[in-house]
């Protein structure tokens, strides 16, 4: 999975949903940025949270499994190298969805933060969404209902504190030929997706989490 990454990363970097967006905007808001705020920006992927924040003068460390996405450190979120309480604010975007174990990278984002975790994935939908994305793209687990992520934050060590939800519009042929689906599982995945595209743009659902680690 690491190796189909690297592979993929140029086209995340350029990826116009993930470079730029108000949800990009709003998260990055929440993190609470300025000079001297210590980030780690976990699945780093195109790197376009940790480019803005260092635009507001935080310190950034980021860290993905795919070396070719360039991070600081190369590791799984589940295994996060760094001792506890390392950073202010811990961030992670549109990526939790491909985390073989959710519940475990979402304790160690709590575990290395001594203040706020910060994240935005997409949002469960049905069924016919979820079999899409995986035949899109098989590193694809699933995704998760607000409740979900409010139940992994809470049980995580952490308190909601805002939550917002958005629509996001790739455009259909660019999201799939970003991972490379081939041409007979994208002609599925369009059909499994019919009822969410219109005028060859998908109808994503996104959901962006402020939390604060509770004070014991």
């Amino acid at each position: 999975m690491t190796d189909v990454w690297s592979q993929r990363a140029d086209a995340f970097r350029e990826s116009p949903t993930h470079r730029e967006g108000p949800d990009l905007d709003l998260l990055v808001e929440w993190c609470e940025p300025g000079p001297g705020v210590k980030v780690l920006d976990v699945a780093t992927g195109g790197g376009h949270v940790a480019r803005r924040l260092r635009e507001e003068g935080c310190t950034v460390i980021t860290s993905d499994p795919a070396p070719g996405m360039h991070p600081d450190i190369v590791s799984r979120a589940e295994d996060l190298p760094f001792e506890d309480g390392s950073f202010d604010v811990v961030t992670c975007r549109i990526a939790a969805h491909h985390f073989a174990d959710v519940r475990k990278a979402v304790a160690e984002m709590a575990r290395v933060t001594q203040r706020l975790v910060v994240l935005e994935d997409n949002v469960f939908v049905d069924d016919r969404v979820e079999e899409a994305e995986r035949l899109r793209d098989p590193t694809h687990v699933r995704c998760y209902l607000e409740d979900e992520w409010k139940e992994m934050l809470t049980e995580a060590g952490l308190e909601i504190e805002q939550v917002e939800h958005f629509e996001r519009h790739p455009v259909v042929d660019d999201w799939l030929a970003r991972v490379d689906t081939p041409p007979e599982d994208a002609a599925r995945v369009r059909e499994l997706l019919a009822d969410h595209i219109e005028d060859g743009k998908l109808n994503l659902q996104s959901i962006v989490v402020k939390a604060r680690l509770s004070q014991q």
